[in-house]
């Protein structure tokens, strides 16, 4: 008991100063990009190394005529392989999938969007592509001059213990701040070396959390359910990353497609899709543009949820919002449908509250000290909850 009470006492202190840094980090950049969780689409789910400047385009045309960008997507991002040879003065060249690069990002400019790209801090990147070691400050001004608008910088072939890993990070962040362009940098790490921990130090806006996801409810679950803890590092600015959306991508159902955007959307995590944007089904973009969904992830209060119950499958987690309510999932990880019930006195909002199914977009009535719903197999009930 004495040990259990010393750690919360150190915890909690912990989490005060953890807080005032990132407040201090936040105050300090003043109109820093990310102070919601990025949202938009990345290559790499669906396209990998096949992508080429026509699927980006497509995405960018995508993401205005479904209605995704009045949802809030903005971020039109290529990943891996875009990349060419360094010329003799060490600029970096687009290889011939992508012929103009200039020309990409004004083309996605005047869609209302914003071009993201992809590099590292070692010799290669994933992929054996040119990576940046060497030529940070370089990169930096070529990505400015292109127009681009944000960095995912994957950990591939660096070689290094943690202060040399954040300080090829810093490196970065340095040369992009140099360049005076706005640009939202994501630190692809994995999770190692607690990152989340250093992240802000170097000045991630995000940092990856956990290794690939991949498109199957059981890696999906583990990765996001694995996020509960790490709620205090994250806040506006800085965000924990459990990585990309595979919604859409075909190998899991509408139950685990909408438990995977509800997870993440509770988790405050950046909501980049990963799918073919230009074959969408209506039920693919009615999970991503839920705009009471997206509301969640989008709070400016900037908490992430955090699970508040378990019993054995079944969880509940909550995510606080600014207008005083809670967001509450109640997750079923279980091979049957059953019922889970989310107590008011964990969740926070007293003995009587009123329910909204946030799915359904359907108001549920006045409930006395619990909620208990049926959840389908792999399925979530998001509920919003106000005292």
């Amino acid at each position: 008991m004495i040990h259990r009470l010393v750690s919360n006492v150190v915890r909690a202190s912990f989490m005060v100063a953890g807080l005032g840094l990132l407040a201090g980090l936040a105050f300090a950049e003043g109109n820093a990009p990310a102070q919601t969780p990025p949202m938009g689409w990345n290559s790499w789910n669906h396209f990998a190394c096949k992508v080429t400047e026509a699927d980006v385009r497509s995405a960018a045309d995508a993401i205005v005529s479904t209605g995704m960008k009045s949802a809030g997507y903005i971020y039109v991002n290529i990943d891996d392989c875009w990349q060419g040879k360094r010329d003799e003065q060490g600029v970096i060249h687009p290889n011939e999938k992508f012929p103009d690069m200039k020309g990409l990002s004004d083309y996605v400019h005047t869609k209302g969007l914003r071009l993201g790209i992809y590099s590292s801090p070692g010799p290669k990147t994933c992929a054996g592509y040119e990576g940046s070691l060497g030529h940070e400050a370089l990169d930096a001004q070529t990505y400015a001059r292109w127009g681009i608008d944000y960095l995912k910088y994957d950990y591939c072939s660096f070689q290094g213990d943690v202060p040399a890993q954040m300080a090829a990070y810093k490196k970065m962040h340095e040369a992009l701040a140099k360049t005076g362009r706005p640009i939202v940098f994501s630190l692809c790490q994995y999770g190692m070396d607690r990152v989340w921990g250093w992240g802000p130090s170097v000045g991630g806006n995000l940092w990856r959390t956990t290794g690939d996801i991949s498109d199957n409810y059981d890696r999906m679950a583990y990765l996001g359910f694995g996020q509960n803890g790490l709620e205090r590092f994250a806040a506006p600015g800085h965000w924990n990353d459990p990585d990309m959306l595979e919604v859409g991508n075909g190998k899991m159902s509408k139950d685990e497609y909408r438990t995977h955007m509800s997870l993440w959307c509770l988790l405050a995590a950046p909501l980049l899709a990963g799918n073919d944007l230009s074959k969408m089904t209506p039920e693919t973009l009615a999970i991503l543009t839920n705009s009471e969904v997206i509301a969640l992830d989008q709070d400016p209060l900037g908490i992430q949820g955090h699970r508040v119950a378990q019993e054995g499958q079944l969880e509940v987690w909550v995510k606080p919002l600014a207008d005083g309510s809670k967001a509450v999932g109640l997750f079923n990880r279980g091979e049957s449908m059953m019922p889970v019930t989310a107590y008011f006195r964990d969740v926070g909002v007293g003995d009587t509250a009123s329910v909204r199914d946030l799915w359904e977009k359907n108001d549920l009535g006045v409930f006395k000290s619990r909620f208990t719903a049926q959840v389908p197999t792999h399925g979530v009930v998001l509920i919003k909850v106000k005292p």
